[in-house]
């Protein structure tokens, strides 16, 4: 995780949105900042692509966070008056071109390049094959599962974090040893089975993983994750999987056999999915 102590009479550019996803066309944004610059965060409440702990690793200027409860009652002279004593030196901003901003998101870029004396960059709208690149556009590929488009407006893979927790137990004496995790604050993709890579302790390893109820045992829902070829000794911490593609959808099986060669089967896959 980087780590900033800038000061902010040291700003003299910021980029400003919600930037929940730190995807593509929020990445554009970030290349118009001068060496100087910094990311202002609007804090809605429902970032769930990126939670707030995660984005400082896709960037590398700093990021102050305000919350949107504490700036929606603000006209847009006052909410520009309040960056700039927040930000003394401040000589760019940057947004995006469908940017609103005061009291009711009354005020537009038109009125940003009036309120604001300094430079204001309004970057056009990013497309992918023709797509509009929006968080909202990439939550949907992740509920319906395609997990492959929702990487490529992320300009990376969707990733996972959580703690180690218990498991059925049964994993490790009839079927595969996994990793069960615990996850909040993420927008949890469609179940189904996943080529993925995980990291325990600063290291990747090739995994497949599972998300879903577990509809041929206990039936409760779980997220978890069977490290290919290694086996570890890891009692807890954080975990970390990130998503490449989605093999299949879940499947009940009537026996615990059918559902062990599913899962070797689904090994294999995995293997020849990132032997390509």
């Amino acid at each position: 995780m980087k780590s900033f102590t800038t000061s902010k009479n040291s700003i003299t550019s910021v980029a400003i949105g919600g930037f929940d996803g730190m995807h593509i066309a929020h990445q554009m944004l970030f290349s118009k900042l001068d060496k100087h610059g910094a990311i202002v965060a609007i804090e809605t409440g429902y970032a769930n692509l990126t939670p707030q702990s995660e984005r400082q690793k896709y960037i590398d200027f700093p990021i102050f966070y305000y919350p949107l409860s504490e700036l929606k009652h603000l006209s847009g002279v006052e909410f520009i008056k309040l960056l700039l004593e927040e930000f003394p030196n401040l000589q760019k901003i940057v947004i995006g071109y469908d940017f609103y901003f005061g009291k009711n998101r009354q005020n537009s870029t038109t009125d940003l390049k009036s309120f604001f004396q300094g430079e204001v960059e309004v970057v056009s709208e990013v497309t992918f094959d023709d797509v509009p690149v929006h968080s909202r556009t990439i939550r949907e590929y992740l509920r319906d599962g395609d997990i492959k488009q929702a990487n490529k407006f992320l300009g990376k893979n969707y990733s996972l974090s959580g703690y180690m927790i218990a498991g059925q137990g049964i994993g490790k004496t009839q079927f595969v040893p996994t990793i069960n995790i615990e996850v909040s604050d993420y927008l949890i993709p469609k179940e189904g089975i996943y080529a993925t890579k995980t990291t325990i302790q600063g290291k990747e390893y090739l995994s497949v993983s599972f998300i879903g109820h577990r509809i041929s045992t206990d039936g409760k829902f779980a997220i978890e994750t069977h490290i290919i070829d290694h086996s570890l000794d890891f009692e807890g911490g954080v975990v970390e999987i990130k998503f490449f593609d989605r093999l299949r959808d879940n499947q009940k099986y009537d026996t615990l056999d059918e559902l062990k060669k599913q899962i070797l089967e689904d090994i294999e896959n995995t293997k020849g999915y990132f032997e390509r």
